[in-house]
Formats: C-alpha cells, sequence, structure tokens
C-alpha cells in the first residue's frame, strides 16, 4: 500500500448506461468491451498498480447486480436499489459504511491508465481528484457526448478553484476524470459536508445548476465544499483516459488509445 493510512477501492458502478443502446441490454455498464475487454478490467489493473487486490473492493451495485455479482464473487458488495431514480452522488454514499475510514473511488465506465490511482493515492492531500489536462482532445469529432457534458475544474497550482459542467472549456485547466482519494479526515469532511447538503436540500426544487438533491452529481457537493471553503487538490495527468458514454466513445476508443 502505497499510503500510511490505508484507504479502501470504490468502484461506483450502479447505473445503466443508456445512450450505450444495446450494449447494456443485458450488461451492466462497466462489463462492455472496450480494447478487448470489460472496461472493469481496466479499472481493477488501476487498483492493482496501486496496492489493491480485488477482495478489497467495494462495488457499489445496481442495473443487473446479479451479473457483476456472479462474475466477481471476491468484491465486497452494495446495491444501490434506488439507482433509476438518483444518480452518482447519492449512489456513492449508499456505501457509506465504506467510505469512513478513507477511500479511494472510482466511475466504472472509463478506462485508463494504470498512474491515475497509483498518484491520487500517492498524494498528500485529504481530497484528491484527478484530472487530465489533454482532455479537450478527446472532443475532437466526438458528437454525442460534447464539451458541455465535461466535469471540468479550473485549478491555481494544484488547488481546485471551481469544479463544474459550466465552465466555459478554454478556462478549464482540465477534466475530472472520476477517481479521487480522501483520507480519513477527508471522509469526514465530506460525509458531514454531504450530511449538511440533505438536511438543506433534500425536499427543495433544486440543489445545483437544476438538479435536485436526489438526482446531484457527485461534483455537485465538491463544489458545493469548494464555496463553503473547503480545500479539494488536483492530481494532473496528460492524456492516459477515456470516458465510455455511449456507443460512438466506443467505437472511438482504439483511436484514443493509440494517443497515449
Amino acid at each position: 500500500m502505497l499510503l500510511d493510512e490505508p484507504v479502501k477501492p470504490v468502484i461506483i458502478g450502479a447505473g445503466r448506461g443508456r445512450r450505450l443502446r444495446h450494449l447494456t441490454d443485458d450488461l451492466p455498464k462497466t462489463l462492455v468491451h472496450v480494447l478487448g475487454r470489460p472496461m472493469l478490467e481496466s479499472i481493477l489493473e488501476a487498483f492493482e498498480a496501486a496496492g489493491f487486490a480485488r477482495r478489497d473492493v467495494t462495488f457499489i451495485a445496481g442495473y443487473r447486480a446479479e451479473v457483476i455479482e456472479a462474475r466477481y464473487p471476491e468484491f465486497s458488495y452494495v446495491r444501490n436499489e434506488d439507482w433509476e431514480n438518483n444518480n452518482i452522488l447519492l449512489s456513492l454514499v449508499t456505501a457509506r459504511a465504506h467510505l469512513e475510514g478513507g477511500f479511494v473511488s472510482s466511475y466504472s465506465d472509463i478506462v485508463y491508465r494504470p498512474e491515475a490511482v497509483v498518484r491520487a493515492v500517492a498524494s498528500p492531500h485529504d481530497i484528491a481528484l484527478v484530472c487530465d489536462t489533454d482532455w479537450r482532445s478527446r472532443y475532437v469529432g466526438r458528437s454525442e457526448h460534447p464539451e458541455s457534458d465535461a466535469e471540468k475544474l479550473v485549478a491555481d497550482g494544484d488547488r481546485i478553484l471551481e469544479l463544474s459542467r459550466t465552465i466555459e472549456p478554454s478556462r478549464a485547466t482540465g477534466e475530472f476524470i472520476g477517481v479521487m482519494k480522501l483520507t480519513r479526515a477527508g471522509a469526514a469532511r465530506f460525509l458531514r459536508a454531504f450530511d449538511e447538503a440533505r438536511r438543506e436540500f433534500e425536499d427543495a426544487p433544486t440543489f445545483r445548476e437544476g438538479r435536485t438533491f436526489r438526482k446531484a452529481y457527485l461534483i455537485d457537493l465538491l463544489q458545493h465544499m469548494l464555496e463553503r471553503g473547503e480545500a479539494l487538490h488536483c492530481v494532473p495527468m496528460h492524456g492516459g483516459y477515456m470516458e465510455i458514454d455511449t456507443t460512438e466513445d466506443a467505437a472511438m476508443a482504439e483511436g484514443w488509445r493509440r494517443s497515449w
């Protein structure tokens, strides 16, 4: 393990991925083959490079949970039973008992070089988000997933100043790739912010950018924390990352890999 204070690996994989159409008719999104193997295998390879065994993984399942549970019996599982009605933030906190001691989490519909997890775990900061500084190159010729969908951030050095899909692309330092590390102290701050935001916004018509609290993205809470003075830091990497959100993305994956 690369940390004096161990953290737990958590993979957020409850959603279906409707924009992948027929590819997820019978499979959870993370088991769709990209570059010749399920996306999940690439993620596990990255975790293994950072010292995590497969038996260490907590997987947050939802759509077709039984398929992934049968293929990977060595994981610990938490089921997001309301996956059709909530979003990434609530899905992650479904695994709250696995987060409190510190964790490194990953979206499940992404492929990236192992250094992403290695560098996140090695970060000295309590809350560290991996970002791709070469992110705009992946949006060239990408028609179904525009730059306006990217989870962009603005940073001063490694200190994150802003985190939102609405950031003007020319202002963005990079794109949050969906991998982040929180120490025990960072996890306590994150969960405290979640509880406070839930009390304030759970029954409100909107939380951020027109979304309700139930439908909030992970970055919605992180930006909420920034605005309340919390310190978040980025771990930059130049390329070596792709998100597979649509059938077009799956078709472009080999070309993206060659650019690495």
